[in-house]
């Protein structure tokens, strides 16, 4: 009996390639309507879904996946004998590797639809599929991000996918339909102005990387919310330097909080998330001059943080006296102010430069482990 693979997607992207590698590999190619239609263009034989059900696509396709057909050929363990006599006896064929990516809910809700079309984006069928494919990963492969479909293919190609990535991949899945439920369950709560319902659950999703975390023996990553428009550290846009560390999202997180507590001109220096220095004043060069005044050696390394657009005569009073700092988050800048930033000696390399305005509070979730 060939192998098979479901194939259902909501972003296409590699999906071709993907199949026609499973399909030159033996494997059957089953899918669901608009996946199908992509397939079956591109020259691929396909089985629609409505094949092995015996059973058609209704409510508008609001139900088309489920089914036992496809639960069973999915959750059915291999080394079980009983579970297999009883595939063979209903004629249910085993599903060896389910490619699925869910319906864009967090994309449609940002754009501000009514409340119907938001429901109509929550996937129910997707879903399903990723957690029976995840929960049976020993037997079967999943697979929701198309950046993976390469290197399963390879490891297809080379003769077995090793038990461990079969894992990582689980986890993947079950990660990604934890955050989708999140994201509802954040729409939900807006909907509802319930802020704090009994169960609460965040759906973030990694930005980057650390190098390491508060300390150099700890590890770390930077995750946002995605379903937050709210400007802060997690969506300002980095427009100069290098990639920022656990320390500095830390002090970039401070210094944002702190000068946003004043509808004046304010400018503070944090560093290891206490402040050097906050000042209020006439202009924003006023500011950031007596925050930079308080204390002249413990700003050095030190993170700047402004509620108002960096002019030019504050990048004057920044560059005068020659000290160094990590980062600057604003609003935005002026041209000219924002490239002398950028070229200043000495830490035209190294300075982060951020862009976000600072006016309401934010979430954001920083994960570090000894």
């Amino acid at each position: 009996m060939p192998k098979r693979a479901l194939l259902s997607v909501w972003d296409k992207r590699g999906i071709v390639a993907f199949a026609k590698g499973l399909w030159e590999l033996g494997y059957e190619l089953v899918s669901t309507g608009g996946t199908a239609q992509t397939l079956r263009e591109a020259g691929l034989p396909v089985t629609e879904v409505q094949q092995v059900t015996q059973f058609p696509e209704i409510l508008n396709g609001r139900v088309k996946t489920i089914h036992p057909f496809l639960a069973a050929g999915i959750l059915a363990r291999r080394e079980v004998a009983a579970h297999m006599r009883e595939l063979e006896t209903l004629g249910i064929a085993p599903i060896d590797l389910v490619a699925v990516n869910l319906y864009p809910f967090r994309e449609v809700v940002r754009e501000g639809v009514d409340e119907l079309t938001a429901l109509e984006h929550i996937d129910i069928g997707g879903v399903t599929l990723l957690r029976a494919a995840a929960k049976n990963y020993r037997d079967v492969l999943i697979v929701c991000d198309p950046n993976d479909y390469p290197q399963v293919l390879q490891w297809l190609q080379d003769g077995e996918v090793p038990l461990k990535m079969r894992a990582q991949l689980a986890l993947k899945a079950f990660a990604h339909t934890a955050a989708y439920d999140a994201a509802i369950l954040a729409y939900f709560r807006q909907q509802t102005g319930i802020a704090f319902p009994d169960e609460l659950a965040f759906g973030f999703v990694k930005r980057l990387d650390l190098r390491y975390g508060e300390n150099p023996h700890q590890q770390a990553a930077f995750y946002v919310d995605p379903m937050s428009e709210v400007p802060s550290v997690a969506t300002a846009v980095p427009l100069h330097g290098k990639e920022l560390s656990f320390n500095n999202i830390a002090d970039l997180d401070a210094a944002l909080n702190l000068v946003r507590e004043f509808l004046e001109p304010a400018a503070c220096i944090i560093k290891h998330t206490n402040p050097c220095g906050v000042a209020i004043g006439e202009t924003l060069a006023e500011a950031f001059a007596k925050a930079r005044d308080a204390d002249l050696k413990a700003r050095f390394g030190g993170i700047i943080g402004v509620n108002r657009k960096v002019d030019v005569a504050t990048v004057d009073e920044i560059l005068r006296q020659g000290s160094f700092y990590e980062a600057i988050i604003a609003p935005d800048y002026e041209p000219e102010a924002l490239e002398r930033l950028k070229a200043r000696k000495g830490w035209g390399e190294t300075i982060r430069i951020l862009s976000g305005k600072p006016k309401e509070s934010h979430t954001i979730a920083r994960l570090s482990r000894g």
